[in-house]
């Protein structure tokens, strides 16, 4: 049995429990969160029946692979759908997946891999090669509105192809030689490739389910909903009730069920993380994807071992859109960056173990720790924003954040407006929106400056530069520099060694930093909550679970 601090009562003495807990108590009741009808927590009746209950954020956007772009999203999809490889639950290194085995030629460019033959979909169908080259076919259309369609790039024309330079997709590096053999060959030896496979922007989708709801590069279409949901990871989708609740059972079709634990995960949206961290208290959650700030040091002093925190393989920054007339001068926009005092925020403010972000790329990431001249320097900034026509701030227009719903976005929100106007006198206002409005305001450009935050897809420095292309479906400031793209798309994959592709990063990432699109404020750390029933879910750089290997053990009372 876990004991808090003396502010608290244990998770299972609810008479101690204050006269507003015991409403959301009740009210997780109406919602029917709480199992088995009668006084029994979710963790303990879960721990019986392997339900595993995951506080998830937010509701999701979409469960479409080749649509969705944020980690709520991918906490889901990974739970139903599997790549070619998987990553290791600890080290992150590629694992056999869908693939049971590849082959890679001595110039590292061609790629043939083997596939089960007990892969299959959760509807019983046979799963097979051409089911990648159909997917990756879609992922690539357009009209889609793929944002990682570049993530398909290092593969021979593909890019080529998304942009229309070519018409024929049989001239698109990727090949089924039969039913069990894929092929895919590369414009030039990516190292990280193996690690793009396990991203959900690469996961197959079932055709036939596609096809029925509408066409391919249609967007939000009933294929994902549930009953209709057809996917070939260990778990399928059973029940989705909006701003409630996703629930996934574990899959007999999967290659590999019989070495899955759990029965169901109940996937939970919740924007509220005070709300989030008393449902964990209470018992009504295994995982909570986040802790308020300024409940990490009772946890700490406590030395509860279910606070985990830890390296996050993430930066978190604000987006400026430079299509607005007060962010065309990049001095107006390195004034603002030089204006935010990452050490207090960190230090006051997010109390996580985060550190200070002076550049894009986390450090450390494959041998890398960029070099940045950026520091708090609030009377060069000053200087700068004059030097762009705004003395002491004078004309310069009242600017808007936009962030999405959550008190930890508001309140580093509310630092930076204090801060910009104490550093430069300029006016800021704060708007929150709904996640899903939000990434919709974000893709269009309505907005002047935005919070943003980057979680590595895969553990190399190209993940957080390659960001910032020209027109990237992932850029969203408007910032396009054709230099910058050159360095990331030919010097950096022409270069032999590791060391010299991290040269050519370093080139990029300064010309990034001179010019300001983005105003980077801390390298992430996970902060959340683990019951101590969870087992196998293993801290990593990437915070990725592997849901095919956790299980839930039964506390003794």
């Amino acid at each position: 049995m876990i004991f808090y601090s003396d502010k608290y009562s244990t998770r299972h003495h609810f008479k101690a429990l204050s006269s507003d807990f015991k409403a959301l108590l009740l009210l997780t009741i109406v919602f029917g969160l709480t199992g088995c009808g009668n006084n029994e927590s979710n963790v303990s009746s879960g721990n019986k029946t392997g339900t595993l209950y995951w506080g998830n954020g937010t509701e999701p956007q979409s469960l479409d692979p080749q649509i969705a772009t944020g980690v709520p999203e991918h906490h889901i999809i990974s739970a139903l759908m599997e790549g070619l490889v998987l990553k290791d639950r600890k080290t992150l290194e590629p694992r056999p997946g869908v693939a049971e085995s590849w082959d890679i030629t001595k110039n590292g460019t061609v790629y043939t891999f083997k596939l089960r033959d007990s892969a299959r979909w959760s509807n019983g169908d046979k799963h097979i090669a051409q089911d990648y080259v159909w997917s990756w076919w879609r992922a690539l259309q357009p009209a889609l509105g793929n944002l990682y369609a570049y993530m398909l790039f290092p593969i021979k024309n593909a890019q080529q192809y998304y942009e229309g330079d070519i018409t024929d997709f049989s001239e698109v590096g990727v090949k089924a030689i039969d039913d069990q053999t894929l092929q895919v060959t590369l414009n030039y030896p990516t190292p990280y490739f193996l690690q793009l496979l396990d991203h959900y922007s690469l996961f197959p989708v079932h055709q036939a389910t596609i096809e029925k709801f509408g066409t391919a590069d249609q967007r939000g279409t009933r294929w994902t909903y549930e009953g209709n949901l057809v996917s070939n990871g260990p778990f399928q989708l059973v029940d989705w009730k909006i701003n409630r609740r996703i629930v996934v059972q574990s899959n007999p079709y999967y290659w590999d069920a019989n070495n899955v634990s759990l029965k169901e995960i109940v996937f939970i949206p919740i924007e509220n993380i005070v709300t989030e961290e008393r449902m964990f208290r209470a018992g009504q959650l295994h995982v909570t994807s986040s802790l308020p700030a300024d409940k990490i040091s009772t946890y700490r002093e406590a030395n509860d071992p279910e606070l985990r925190v830890a390296p996050y393989l993430g930066t978190y920054y604000y987006r400026l859109n430079v299509r607005k007339p007060q962010f065309q001068d990049p001095r107006v926009r390195r004034a603002l960056a030089m204006s935010v005092d990452r050490q207090r925020l960190v230090d006051n403010i997010t109390r996580g173990g985060q550190i200070p972000a002076y550049a894009m790329t986390p450090p450390g990431t494959m041998g890398y720790y960029p070099k940045s001249d950026l520091k708090f320097d609030p009377k060069g900034a000053r200087r700068l924003l004059a030097e762009a026509g705004y003395p002491n701030g004078e004309g310069f227009p009242a600017t808007e954040i936009l962030y999405n719903t959550n008190e930890g976005h508001r309140k580093i929100a509310v630092a930076l407006q204090e801060m910009w106007k104490k550093n430069l006198n300029v006016d800021i206002r704060l708007l929150n929106q709904e996640w899903k409005v939000y990434l919709n305001s974000e893709s269009a450009g309505e907005y002047e400056i935005s919070r943003a935050g980057w979680i590595g897809d895969y553990v190399d420095p190209n993940n957080f530069l390659d960001l910032f292309l020209c027109g990237g479906g992932n850029n969203r400031t408007g910032w396009c520099n054709e230099e910058y793209d050159r360095l990331i798309l030919d010097v950096a994959p022409s270069k032999s060694s590791h060391k010299e592709r991290l040269e050519v990063f370093q080139q990029a990432e300064t010309m990034l930093l001179n010019e300001m699109p983005i105003i980077p404020i801390y390298t992430y750390t996970t902060v959340q909550l683990v019951d101590s029933s969870v087992k196998n879910f293993d801290a990593n750089i990437m915070n990725a679970a592997s849901y095919k290997d956790i299980y839930l053990q039964v506390n003794q009372e």
